[in-house]
């Protein structure tokens, strides 16, 4: 009661609530450098990055930095696993993690996918500078956006934008703006007040990320990934999110899976092979 307290009274402030519910960056697990005689950049691990594949792989990550329309550089990374991927994941990850940390599962899935994956990392993660906030993480995925259709020559129509629990709500954010391929909802979340106090029906000011609002204007194909016994946000958050959709996709819950193994099992690799494979190849 106490921590609700705190974050709800006198009057409340959105971005607290925000900073509180959602953000806790980890120490930076890599650095960007820029690789010798050349213009480019490499990345480039700590031991917390647990990188699984040898230096060659490391070489397929290619790293740029992107500018914020709020004054933030964030880093991003491309990993370029074939050059006729017909698809490209964009992918926002959770919130305790940054891109080195993320790096073996994007290459893992990137080669088992047979498709690119394009990633970046919040303000105030990794080597992204300012501090992260409800504002900045929308403005993030925005300038992220642009990097990859712009320096990576990535088309619209190409994407399958992709959520994990934070990341559900730049992936949101950005969908109801554009026409991606695809979007996949893994973990998502109807609200920040909601997540917090179940028993809430209506969207009010001092709510943060309402992904429920926002979910009837996407107009692409939505997947929708949950753990049903996920520890940190309930299933019931992903049935309304699923009811949401305006073009729902056959979602895929995974029973006894919890908030952060759901990608561990056996039904998750197989629904996104079969979503990259077979349903979006022939929509």
């Amino acid at each position: 009661m106490g921590k609700l307290c705190y974050l709800f009274c006198c009057p409340p402030v959105p971005s607290r609530i925000a900073g509180k519910l959602a953000f806790g960056p980890p120490p930076p697990s890599y650095q960007f450098q820029q690789i010798e005689g050349s213009d480019k950049m490499e990345i480039v691990f700590d031991d917390t990055a647990d990188w699984m594949y040898s230096d060659r792989e490391r070489k397929k990550l290619e790293c740029v930095y992107a500018k914020t329309s709020r004054g933030n550089k964030i880093g991003c990374m491309f990993v370029r696993v074939t050059n006729y991927s017909k698809f490209v994941i964009v992918y926002s990850h959770g919130n305790a993690v940054d891109l080195g940390q993320m790096s073996s599962f994007y290459y893992g899935i990137a080669c088992h996918m047979k498709c690119n994956v394009f990633s970046y990392d919040y303000s105030g993660y990794g080597v992204s500078t300012g501090r992260p906030s409800e504002k900045n993480i929308y403005a993030d995925m925005m300038s992220a956006w642009e990097v990859l259709l712009k320096t990576f020559s990535v088309r619209e129509e190409q994407v399958i934008l992709y959520g994990q629990s934070i990341g559900t709500v730049p992936t949101i954010y950005l969908a109801s703006q554009t026409k991606p391929k695809a979007v996949v909802l893994h973990s998502p979340f109807t609200s920040g007040l909601r997540l917090l106090i179940p028993s809430t029906k209506k969207t009010n000011c001092c709510d943060v990320f309402p992904n429920i609002d926002r979910v009837p204007s996407i107009t692409s194909p939505v997947l929708v990934i949950h753990g049903t016994h996920d520890e940190i946000i309930d299933l019931s958050h992903a049935v309304q999110i699923y009811q949401s959709c305006i073009k729902p996709l056959e979602p895929l819950f995974v029973e006894g899976a919890g908030h952060n193994d759901v990608d561990l099992y056996q039904e998750y690799l197989d629904r996104m092979k079969k979503l990259i494979s077979i349903e979006l190849p022939a929509m």
